[in-house]
This record gives structure tokens, sequence and C-alpha cells, in this order.
């Protein structure tokens, strides 16, 4: 086994439901340095990413800039780590793939806004074809590359409110059967609806916490199979840093 691939089968195995692991989500070679020593893997989010060199989140960056920042931070960790790929960059599956593996990644998130295309959200089985297509490429690279596939449902709000759990548990059923290993209904939800989504949906299910207020027990109650943090580690550094600051004005 390739060390690409042993690093992809450490990330899935971690993934369990009811045991949550977490995965600090860090943007550049520090970032990544200071969580490798406190967590077994790492996710890179798109909007620090962006944040980090200037850019905006929604593909503000190309996805060839970042798996060069994606590269710097793979090679300061031993540690298995995941990319947040927005939408995929208008880029094909198999170049996603061999991108992500090229930059020493071992995982993916992949959601159903499509910022190259006004930010429309994909037909529930175009998403699904898309995940098969980056595990049919995964698979031909012989990496077994964990798969977190998101839908944005929720946090946009579309549909009609009272079906729009049932539209996600839908939604990532189909991505499930396609080949992904964990689902990301992204949003913040009510203990109801997270152990709903958590009960409902057939693989670990990411939540989204704030690694100054959430509560890692408490996720777990719920079924939650994976925490990351979004943004919101980077907001909190920055508040900290605006107080540091202050003292010096």
């Amino acid at each position: 086994m390739s060390d690409l691939a042993a690093l992809a089968s450490a990330l899935k195995s971690l993934h369990v439901k009811g045991d949550p692991v977490v995965l600090p989500t860090v943007w550049d070679a520090w970032s990544a340095r200071s969580a490798s020593s406190r967590f077994a893997a790492l996710t890179v989010g798109s909007h620090p990413l962006a944040e980090s060199i200037g850019r905006a989140d929604g593909e503000g960056m190309t996805f060839s800039e970042a798996m060069s920042r994606v590269s710097e931070i793979t090679r300061a960790v031993h540690v298995p780590v995941s990319v947040d790929i927005e939408s995929g960059y208008g880029e094909p599956p198999a170049v996603l793939i061999d991108g992500l593996l090229a930059a020493g990644a071992v995982g993916l998130n992949i959601e159903d806004t499509v910022h190259k295309d006004g930010d429309r959200l994909r037909d529930p089985q175009e998403h699904a074809d898309l995940i098969a297509a980056l595990r049919a490429a995964a698979d031909a690279a012989e990496v077994p590359v964990v798969i977190n596939a998101r839908t944005d449902v929720i946090l946009r709000k579309i549909g009609d409110p009272a079906g729009r759990v049932a539209d996600a548990i839908a939604r990532l059923t189909l991505c499930a059967e396609a080949g992904a290993d964990s689902l990301y209904p992204v949003g913040y939800h009510d203990d109801e609806v997270q152990r709903r989504l958590a009960d409902e949906l057939p693989l670990p299910v990411n939540a989204i916490a704030h690694p100054a207020t959430g509560d890692l027990a408490h996720l777990a109650s719920l079924g939650v199979g994976r925490i990351s943090f979004g943004p919101l580690l980077q907001s909190a550094l920055a508040e900290r840093a605006a107080e540091l600051f202050t003292r010096w004005e």
C-alpha cells in the first residue's frame, strides 16, 4: 500500500458515528502544524484558505493555486489532510483527484452549489454522478480518497422549509450510494434535526462546530461522526489578535 493510500485508509477509519473525529479547519502550514500535534487528521477550509491570500470564498482562487497552498500544508505535517474543493472549480473529476494526490491530500469535501454557474444548486442525481466519477478516479489512482459529500439545501434555505431536511437526506443518500464516505448537510442545526440527520443518513455525518463554544460530547451523543470548524477557527483567532492589537494602539 502506498503512503497516500495508507493515509486515506487511516482517515476513513476515524469516521465513527457517535465517536466523531475532530478535523480542525486549517489554512496554512503554521495553522496545520499547530493543530497536528493534537489531532489525528486535518481539513483545509476553502474560506480560510482564500482569506489567507486575500481572495474570496466561492472559488475566488484557481484549483492550481489552492493545491499549491495545500502542498505547503501537507509537507508541514504527518497526518491525513482533507481539502474543501468547493464545487470542483469547474475541473473534471480526474483532474481534481490527480491534483489532490499530487498535493499530498487524501480527502475532499465537495458541495452541490456550482459557483462557476451562477451559484446554482446541482440536481440531486447530477451531484451523485459527480461523486461517482470522483470515486472512479480515486479507484483508478489506487488511493481510497475519503469523499465528504456536502449539500447546501439547508444552509441556503432552498425549497419548502418543511421539506428541507428530508430533501438533504434524499440528496446525500444518493451520494452515499455513489461512493461517498461521509455526508455533510452543512448548516447549524438544532438537536432534533442533527439527531435525525445522523439517524437517517447511511454514513457518518459531518457537523460544523465553533471551536470555543462547541461541545464534543454533546455532538457525539447526537450521533455525529465528523466535526469541522469551517471558517470559525480563523475568525476566533482574528478576534483574539484584535484584542492583542488593541493594547498597542
